[in-house]
């Protein structure tokens, strides 16, 4: 089946937007991809909805900022898709399917609560393609964390590289997570911390820079070795997988221990740099065993100074990029969402006890036609 993928992550820079061809268990052909990046007015509006998040108790609650982001948010997924059609000329009718992960604005498992903005009835009406959406809810509401969702696409793609076991797929978006893969069993998955989210909103309070370009400040700075201890005894870290985080699980934790307001933004930037690091090191202790390779992909995989600390970290294991192995650091999630809504249409699981604590292998999307 050809199927489009969408993804907009916390880091809220843009709609991922990616074309596969897959039977929903193997990925016969990469079709082209593409960023449609967000205006600046576009970003705030999602900003301020998940800011205004935490203050909902039900899935579907739409007051105020959060109606109109979600509004604003469809209606770019929409034109994303049909200039993504248009630039590649693509018949929209030889696509079966899209899969549209929405923008999570709050993500709260153990209240059974995780939300992602999007209209998806519109989403089909707007672009002619059936639309597979709202994927985590059933996970959530079966007990499940409802996150990380890629790894059965993760699975896919290990299956097809020739590297020693166990490989470790790790994403740096707003939020780290894992997928360890030790070709035996189902995957182990679970969000390690903090990734970009934290060093973004830094960068943005103190430089108006909506991210540390290059990791260039974080090259620059001074590492506080004793906030990422005191970071470190955070309970989650030393919890078992499968767990799952919310993008702004950790502020208030980093506010109290961290000391940013002392710093310069340079040394700022590396204790959080470090702090991605340190948090994705630690995850090795609640692994089945150590791994001998890691793959990264996501927008941190483009940041050098990161790239560097967590070769050094994480040696003698082999560390590269989703591009370097013949994937793409940038499409790769949104290729997921179109690999797991064909498993969705063929009543394949999602997620899995070891992806999300679930208690058994979980369906999940919600179809919906033009």
């Amino acid at each position: 089946m050809r199927a489009i993928g969408l993804m907009s992550g916390t880091s809220m820079d843009g709609i991922d937007v990616a074309l596969i061809e897959t039977d929903g268990e193997t990925i016969s052909r990469f079709g082209p991809s593409a960023l449609h990046s967000y205006r600046e007015h576009e970003a705030a509006i999602l900003r301020r909805a998940m800011e205004e998040a935490p203050a909902l108790r039900g899935r579907t609650e739409r007051p105020g900022v959060i109606a109109e982001a979600e509004e604003v948010s469809t209606a770019l997924h929409a034109s994303a898709v049909n200039a993504f059609l248009t630039a590649n000329g693509i018949d929209r009718s030889s696509i079966d399917v899209i899969g549209y992960h929405g923008q999570t604005v709050l993500h709260r498992p153990a209240e059974k609560l995780t939300i992602q903005l999007g209209d998806g009835a519109t989403l089909a009406r707007e672009t002619g393609i059936p639309v597979v959406y709202d994927f985590r809810a059933a996970d959530v509401a079966g007990g499940g964390q409802g996150a990380p969702l890629v790894p059965a696409y993760h699975r896919a793609l290990v299956r097809a590289l020739a590297r020693p076991h166990p490989i470790v797929v790790l994403n740096l978006g707003g939020v780290a997570n894992i997928t360890f893969i030790d070709g035996e069993k189902d995957p182990i998955a679970c969000d390690t911390g903090p990734a970009n989210a934290l060093i973004d909103d830094f960068m943005r309070s103190r430089s108006g820079a909506a991210r540390d370009a290059d990791g260039q400040a974080a090259a620059a700075g001074r590492v506080d070795t004793g906030a990422i201890e005191g970071l470190l005894r955070h309970p989650f870290f030393a919890q078992t997988c499968p767990k799952s985080l919310d993008r702004n699980d950790f502020r208030e934790w980093v506010a109290a221990h961290a000391g940013l307001a002392e710093k310069s933004i340079e040394d700022g930037a590396a204790t959080l740099t470090m702090l991605t690091v340190a948090t994705v090191a630690r995850a090795i202790n609640v692994l089945p065993r150590t791994p001998t390779s890691w793959i990264v992909a996501g927008g941190g995989a483009r940041n050098p100074t990161l790239l560097r600390m967590l070769k050094e970290r994480l040696a003698p294991a082999q560390v590269e990029t989703a591009d370097q192995v013949g994937w793409s650091i940038d499409a790769l999630e949104a290729q997921a969402f179109a690999f797991l809504a064909v498993r969705s249409l063929k009543g394949l699981p999602l997620t899995f006890p070891s992806t999300t604590g679930a208690p058994k292998p979980m369906h999940g999307g919600v179809l919906v036609r033009p």
